[in-house]
């Protein structure tokens, strides 16, 4: 049962209850213990005057110790509580290693088992033994990577050995032996993971041109390309161990803790190749007329149509991101002469992906779409998916669903950034891991539903995917200038409106993220007055916590990027006009948000350049401690009280009071995009990182 039971008719909320190591959230649940049955001779209602309702105490774990939460798998009676054991299995590598558990659930075992040879002892004892030993049959079951450690699997052998002394001849005795025996015959010590990084062969390693004229852009078959790119997402997707996801153990991974998110790892890579191999067939030939470009162009979003039929929304938003990539995006030539179906299709696609409330657009479909066999939504100014399904009909093959685990890897991060990981007594936070539970639960869901596909697998599409030459930023960035030089040199720092009316038809949606495995800075750049990004939207920055740039000395990477449409910092959602929230009033809001902040410099690294770090902000931080939080993200020292903090509006900018609530000031009708600011009246530059940020002589 969840801790959302106050919200069923027969629980009621009595309180907490706090024990040595642990707080309980404490119900009252109302229980039928008989049902009356009416005699067939009863000639009056006094036969029947028992009650038929009790009422009895539930616990649920709200905060702990470690050993607390072990002695919780099992209910006060001994019970399974399945609900919990679920959860604790799913995310006690946030707070625990597998040793120290398994070694505290051993030794729960053990001294129950000592208790069972008292003469007081009850059936309880037994019960609870019998309890652990299910927990880890499900443990076994459920996660058999956290006993892979190779070569000698000491936790495997550790639960052997208690085996071998408690529960000889067993059926998890026997399991504990298969397992070995499996791990043991494993030569490479682990899985390999499919679709790494990507790949730039060196010219004789490349494909010779008569085996891959049937893959040469774009003349290619749509939806092959689409089942290929659907086939290793689904291979990678189904290899995904789901707890990896964690915001603890995701932000793990630079710390020479890679192993621990290995399988997220390898996701972020496809994702990432997907989007580098858009950019660079689209860039590579610089001979092209626009018109043979926007055919690359054309090819690829019919290859993301097909992959929303596929309901692979993982490389759909890969192509996406390669599309509106700063090197690609910016190419108003080749944009304009795009057909017009096309660019439409491009607006429809990307508004699946769309930031506003919180990725809705695409939420909603995984809802409809997650565990449904055909494709079948699509928006009623989608005219473009609309003709598509209405032509395919209901095809005769189910699909499964992949989705952008970007969206996940963000909510488990701000669940993770936003939530304590201790309480009072520095007890554990049982509830946070609830909440983190459901994230992973909804991806389990959507893995199960991904063994609907069906897809052969082509090694000539294969070959021809590794031999595509990969370019970095800055020979991407160079390539497309070279294409189309630019018409003024970038030199506005703020984000300024899209007026051309062809560029605003392929509007960004989305901010280009922050750190890619290339290990790239993050740049935004205005270009012909458009402000993109410079860097690609990379899966693993847009939810990267912790992540540091190797890049660039002069740019600075957000902890969070869930930047609502960076690109679009002076758009107005839903048509509002003027400076006013979209919804004045009271506000139902989330109790944060996530604010883009930027310092305004003359320093010549960032010329042209804004660098934006995100921060949190909460519903009672005031200006001060705003600018002191922003300061911390920017490495900026001094006083909070010589800077100013603006919000950036539609051509203008909105300066915060000194000492406002800036959860409530802000305004919402647009990007949460700030710009801090030595006071006019401050003559002394801010230092950062030692040296001062003075103008270039």
């Amino acid at each position: 049962m969840s801790q959302d039971a106050e919200s069923l008719p027969t629980w009621r909320l009595w309180g907490e209850e706090r024990v040595d190591g642990a707080i309980y959230t404490v119900y009252l649940k109302k229980v039928r213990y008989h049902r009356p049955t009416k005699s067939a001779s009863s000639e009056s209602d006094d036969e029947i005057s028992h009650l038929e309702w009790e009422t009895v105490r539930v616990r649920f774990v709200k905060a702990g110790t470690v050993e607390r939460l072990v002695e919780a798998l099992a209910t006060d009676d001994g019970e399974l509580e399945s609900t919990y054991v679920n959860v604790f299995l799913a995310t006690y590598r946030s707070f625990a290693e597998c040793s120290h558990v398994l070694d505290l659930l051993l030794r729960r075992y053990e001294t129950l088992a000592a208790e069972d040879i008292l003469p007081a002892a009850t059936d309880t004892s037994q019960q609870h033994r019998k309890t652990l030993v299910a927990c880890l049959h499900v443990w076994l079951d459920t996660y058999p990577e956290d006993f892979r450690q190779p070569p000698h699997h000491p936790a495997l052998q550790q639960l052997l050995a208690f085996t071998q002394l408690h529960l000889p001849g067993s059926e998890l005795h026997s399991k504990v032996l298969q397992k070995l025996a499996i791990f043991s015959a494993e030569r490479n010590g682990g899985v390999q993971m499919s679709g790494g990084g990507a790949v730039c062969l060196a010219p004789g390693m490349r494909l010779s041109a008569h085996l891959t004229s049937a893959y040469r852009l774009p003349h290619v078959p749509h939806r092959h390309f689409a089942e290929q790119l659907t086939r290793m997402d689904m291979e990678l997707f189904k290899k995904l161990v789901p707890h990896q996801c964690l915001g603890a153990v995701w932000s793990r991974r630079d710390k020479d803790r890679s192993h621990d998110a290995a399988t997220v790892l390898a996701t972020v890579n496809q994702f990432n190749a997907v989007s580098f191999r858009v950019i660079s067939t689209v860039l590579v030939e610089l001979n092209l007329k626009p018109a043979e470009r926007a055919d690359i162009l054309a090819a690829w979003l019919d290859i993301a149509r097909e992959l929303r039929v596929l309901k692979n929304f993982s490389s759909l938003k890969a192509i996406i991101s390669g599309l509106q990539s700063n090197p690609v995006y910016r190419l108003r030539k080749t944009w304009a002469t795009l057909q017009k179906e096309k660019a439409e299709l491009y607006d429809e696609l990307a508004r699946i992906f769309s930031e506003d409330n919180n990725r809705w657009a695409q939420r909603e479909l995984l809802m409809r779409e997650g565990t449904a066999k055909f494709a079948d939504t699509v928006g009623e100014n989608d005219r473009q998916l609309q003709k598509l399904l209405h032509e395919r009909g209901s095809p005769g093959v189910s699909h499964g669903t992949i989705p952008y685990l970007g969206t996940f890897l963000t909510d488990l991060t701000m669940i993770d950034t936003a939530i304590p990981d201790t309480v009072t007594d520095g007890l554990i936070n049982f509830d946070k891991k609830r909440k983190e539970f459901e994230v992973l639960a909804q991806i389990k869901l959507l893995q199960g539903a991904a063994n609907a596909y069906h897809l052969p697998s082509d090694p000539m599409f294969d070959r021809w995917f590794d031999s595509v030459i990969v370019l970095d930023d800055r020979e991407a960035y160079q390539l497309s200038c070279q294409i189309e030089p630019p018409t003024n040199p970038p030199k506005e720092r703020r984000p300024k409106k899209i007026n051309d009316a062809n560029v605003q038809s392929h509007r960004k949606n989305d901010s280009i993220a922050s750190t890619s495995s290339s290990n790239s800075s993050q740049f935004f750049c205005e270009t012909d007055g458009t402000t993109t990004a410079w860097k690609r939207d990379s899966l693993e920055t847009r939810i990267s916590p912790t992540r540091l740039s190797h890049g660039s000395s002069s740019s600075s990477l957000p902890s969070l990027d869930v930047s609502l449409s960076s690109a679009n910092s002076g758009q107005k959602p839903n048509g509002k006009a003027g400076g006013s929230p979209a919804h004045p009033g009271v506000r139902s809001g989330p109790d944060f948000y996530i604010i883009r902040v930027t310092y305004e410099s003359d320093c010549a690294e960032t010329e042209g350049v804004v660098l934006y770090k995100s921060i949190m902000l909460s519903n009672n931080e005031r200006t001060p401690q705003v600018i002191r939080n922003a300061m911390l993200k920017l490495n900026l020292d001094g006083d909070p009280d010589s800077y100013t903090l603006a919000q950036v509006l539609l051509e203008r900018e909105m300066l915060l009071p000194s000492n406002a609530n800036v959860y409530y000031a802000v305004n919402t009708a647009y990007n949460l995009n700030f710009i801090l600011r030595p006071r006019k009246n401050q003559q002394q530059e801010p230092v950062v990182n030692g040296k001062s940020k003075g103008k270039r002589n």
